[in-house]
């Protein structure tokens, strides 16, 4: 069922959305001269997928986990990207093809192997990665391994159709802090 609902609401947005994704290309292509970066993250059964979305760090910054990167990699545009979310977007498309649910936990780089331990150990890895979820709520996506494995098995344990719409509203509302990075 949460499938179907994500089909249809990543459809909607592409479609409904088309115009302010193609504003946010342009303005990107201007600021950072390639609008948008793939990235390869660990998908559902520990497999490979490729992730989506607005860049909002110079091209020459280094693959790291977000809360490691450089603020001052971050581009002007690029801030305003992750304060609002919209850096995200372009996901939509990785829910449509199955890569990815609207709700689920954040898929990680393959070099954050803590986490991937502790998320198999949890059984995470047996539900698509989300757009949004729990710890992006909580603020505890930038914490330790385990208490962020913890929280996704929990979100995963607890998900069903009335939370996953409460993710997404909350999500839509603002809650959570979005992708934080190190001071310069």
């Amino acid at each position: 069922m949460l499938r179907l609902f994500d089909l249809i609401f990543s459809l909607l947005g592409l479609l409904l959305g088309l115009p302010l994704l193609l504003l946010l290309a342009l303005i990107g292509l201007f600021d950072t001269g390639s609008p948008l970066f793939r990235q390869q993250r660990v998908g559902r059964d520990q497999r490979p997928f490729v992730l989506w979305k607005f860049r909002s760090m110079r091209p020459d910054t280094a693959w790291v986990a977000t809360h490691l990167a450089d603020a001052s990699a971050i581009t002007p545009f690029g801030r305003f990207l992750r304060r609002s979310k919209l850096d995200e977007l372009p996901q939509l498309w990785n829910v449509l093809k199955g890569d990815m649910s609207l709700v689920g936990p954040r898929p990680c780089l393959f070099n954050q192997e803590e986490l991937i331990r502790e998320r198999a150990q949890r059984g995470v890895f047996a539900a698509r990665p989300g757009i949004t979820g729990l710890a992006q709520l909580r603020g505890t996506d930038m914490s330790s391994p385990q208490l962020l494995a913890e929280t996704d098995a929990q979100m995963l344990a607890e998900l069903d159709a009335r939370s996953y719409f409460g993710y997404i509203f909350r999500t839509l509302l603002g809650q959570g802090a979005g992708d934080r990075v190190r001071s310069p």
